[in-house]
């Protein structure tokens, strides 16, 4: 907690075999005490079983009955709103995915992932249209709302100016293949690392954990941190300070709950 707000860093999902043996969980540790065992380690999970399929809302209660007072989940959008041709034709599929019973996780639902496929082209028509199917509440609950994208073309002004628009947090994403975009166009910001390596027990080194620690308390704080690509005017994206949900998310996902804890405690230190 930083001046009234929080940096959360968290990992994808939480069964893993790989987590398990010591590894991450216990020796020992039930399968059906593993959400609870990582919600004490790290500060958020994104939840990426619902990209695939809808839950019950029995499902999301149990979630949040589970975690503790000031845990948040991430849920990753539906593959039927975000995988095909024209987005903007996703409404109906919108509406089911916050229907589902998200509303259950109460003040534990944190943002909304809306993954767009790296092949996917800017249009902005299309995208205007799509910001404009994301609800900012649901049964009274309020929605926060974050897209990732992955072609070069979305590395643009316009872009940013409807996300800006729209209050859609654009996902920082150290991924190949995915356009790196800074600018703050919400009062949050989301970044998903997947440059973890195998080799390093964290996951990053120090100065690769140390740099993004320095991201995260800038985009904290409302700063336009040095050095990292804004497409749009720079100063548009300072005084917007905020939330911040960081997850250590791919690459070697055997090291993500040390590398998200690694950065809980950078951030701790600061």
């Amino acid at each position: 907690m930083r001046n009234g707000m929080t940096i959360r860093t968290g990992i994808g999902g939480w069964t893993y075999p790989d987590w398990r043996g010591g590894t991450f969980y216990p020796e020992g540790l039930r399968q059906a005490d593993e959400l609870a065992y990582a919600s004490q380690q790290v500060g958020a999970i994104e939840i990426n079983g619902t990209f695939y399929r809808l839950q019950k809302p029995e499902s999301f209660a149990k979630w949040r009955d589970e975690t503790p007072e000031g845990f948040v989940f991430t849920l990753k959008g539906s593959r039927f709103v975000t995988n095909r041709r024209d987005l903007s034709e996703a409404g109906e599929s919108v509406a089911k995915f916050v229907g589902q019973g998200i509303v259950e996780l109460g003040d534990k639902l944190g943002p909304l992932l809306w993954q767009l496929a790296k092949t996917k082209r800017f249009d902005p028509d299309e995208i205007r249209a799509f910001l404009a199917l994301l609800p900012t509440e649901q049964e009274g609950v309020p929605l926060r709302h974050a897209i990732e994208v992955g072609h070069e073309s979305f590395a643009c002004a316009d872009f940013v100016d409807l996300a800006r628009e729209a209050s859609v947090a654009i996902v920082w994403s150290e991924d190949e293949g995915r356009a790196e975009i800074a600018d703050r166009t919400a009062d949050f910001a989301y970044l998903r690392c997947q440059k973890m390596r195998s080799e390093c027990p964290t996951g990053y080194d120090e100065d690769g954990l140390d740099r993004i620690a320095r991201i995260c308390r800038s985009w904290a704080e409302g700063h336009a941190p040095q050095g990292l690509p804004h497409v749009g005017q720079r100063s548009e994206s300072r005084d917007g300070g905020g939330d911040v949900f960081a997850f250590m998310i791919n690459g070697a996902k055997e090291r993500a709950p040390a590398a998200a804890m690694a950065l809980a405690g950078k951030l701790r230190g600061s």
